[in-house]
């Protein structure tokens, strides 16, 4: 498998290679304070969807800046442009007065095919919740990469409060997640980080929330943090949990050596990375897991000790360090997320202020490559790969399409087509057909690979352009 993947990376190399340059930089301004009735917007969060659509979701906080429990919607944008142009907006979560709010939304993978799932939170606010009375927790899902959400469901009851599945969170008085990406791990764990109030102090503690059953039931880890708040994760190549921590100073984190069910009893500091007590993103780049030869991941926060200077770091060695970075917004700027896209640029969704006040904030989708951020000192056409040449190549036709391709299958069991990121958009299983016809049709523009294997377990590999 990992000579396939090599092979996948080395297509795909090519190809982002060509798409990225020096001037690859755009910036798209999503909201303004006052558009469509709202006083303000804030809480960005973005994900590349499974068809290479980038999701964006905001708070619309229509009366004023404030966190719940004003009355907040939670509204999402689509770009299949790679973020030149976006969507009108359109509602996830609707508000219906104070005490009756949505905000803080985190994204992720779902396991299912075209599946994206959002938790974020509800009613009365982190300060004002009780056991009995909680700010409530829950999910919502798309089965059409972000064009439709199902009606939030409330998953209040396996985090904490008087209805709790586990007795010993009875007691804990509020928790909210941390806005931005969670993770979908190559288990099928879906994680996110919540900050949890456990007493009457105004003192938050971190938690990963997970799920082994694509979001039917959820169950609480160890603790990960004591003093924390906002926290990110992701997976690194050996399977290990990171966990990134707001704190103000030198950046905490911890990690899980179990899938996110523990952590380390204290928290690590990270001298790369300085950074006020602020929201960011973390999110795997590549790896070698998926074909390349370096791994990589990213950070967004803002640099130095104020709500400035949103900075994207990259480390090479799984976390451990920092090394290079570059600061994206140079002025007030604050929340952030991040994303890859189908071409391997990366894009970072984050609230900003150009005029330099702290605080009225618009949000602003910026899109750049890896030659841009690195200056030139690190791309994705570094990754040169030897290709496998022992396997047999497939027959796929019209090449390029558009809708629908078809694939000479005859003696195949199963088939998939992989991203410009490694990641699988599609399964198909053979059943004695001799030609399978797949629709594209929901599939970014691009180039894809194409793995199949027979019932000899001999594979094949091919690749296609949309």
């Amino acid at each position: 498998m990992k000579k396939i993947l090599t092979l996948i990376f080395a297509f795909f190399a090519t190809v982002a290679a060509f798409a990225q340059n020096d001037s690859l930089f755009t910036r798209t301004e999503l909201y303004h304070p006052g558009d469509y009735g709202s006083t303000n917007y804030r809480i960005p969060a973005v994900i590349t969807a499974k068809d290479g659509s980038i999701v964006a979701v905001t708070d619309k906080r229509k009366y004023n800046e404030g966190d719940l429990p004003q009355d907040i919607d939670i509204i999402c944008n689509r770009s299949t442009d790679g973020g030149l142009t976006w969507s009108e907006p359109y509602t996830i979560a609707q508000g219906t007065g104070y005490n009756h709010g949505f905000g803080d939304c985190a994204l992720a993978w779902s396991n299912d095919e075209n599946g994206l799932i959002a938790v974020f939170v509800g009613g009365v606010g982190l300060w004002n919740s009780t056991p009995s009375n909680p700010i409530r927790s829950y999910k919502s899902y798309s089965y059409d990469n972000g064009q439709t959400w199902t009606e939030p469901e409330d998953i209040t009851h396996f985090i904490f409060g008087d209805n709790c599945v586990i007795p010993e969170h009875a007691t804990w008085r509020a928790s909210f997640f941390g806005s931005g990406n969670g993770l979908l791990t190559k288990t099928g764990r879906i994680m996110f980080v919540a900050a949890i109030r456990e007493g009457s102090a105004q003192s938050l503690n971190n938690y990963a929330v997970y799920s082994d059953d694509n979001g039917v039931t959820w169950q609480v880890s160890g603790r990960a943090s004591t003093g924390g708040d906002e926290a990110k994760v992701t997976e690194l190549v050996d399977g290990r949990i990171l966990m990134s921590i707001r704190h103000g100073g030198k950046r905490w984190y911890n990690i899980s050596e179990d899938g996110g069910e523990t952590w380390q009893p204290t928290t690590s500091t990270w001298n790369d990375i300085t950074a006020p007590a602020c929201n960011g993103d973390l999110i795997r780049y590549t790896s070698v897991n998926q074909g390349a030869n370096k791994n990589r991941l990213l950070h967004s926060v803002p640099k130095g000790t104020q709500r400035t200077d949103v900075t994207v770091y990259i480390s090479y060695d799984e976390g451990e360090t920092w090394p290079v970075s570059k600061t994206i917004v140079p002025y007030s700027s604050a929340y952030s997320s991040l994303c890859v896209l189908p071409d391997g640029s990366i894009g970072l969704y984050v609230e900003e202020n150009p005029a330099g006040e702290m605080g009225n904030y618009l949000t602003a989708f910026y899109n750049f490559s890896l030659e841009w951020l690195t200056d030139g000192a690190d791309s994705l056409d570094d990754d040169v790969v030897e290709e496998n040449t022992s396997s047999d190549s497939l027959k796929i036709y019209p090449n390029p399409a558009s809708s629908v391709i078809k694939i000479d299958s005859e003696g195949l069991k199963k088939i998939k087509i992989f991203n410009i990121k490694g990641q699988t958009v599609k399964k198909i299983s053979v059943k004695d057909q001799t030609v399978v016809e797949i629709d594209i049709t929901k599939l970014a523009v691009g180039t894809y690979l194409i793995e199949a294997v027979d019932f000899n377990g001999k594979t094949k590999v091919g690749k296609f352009i949309k």
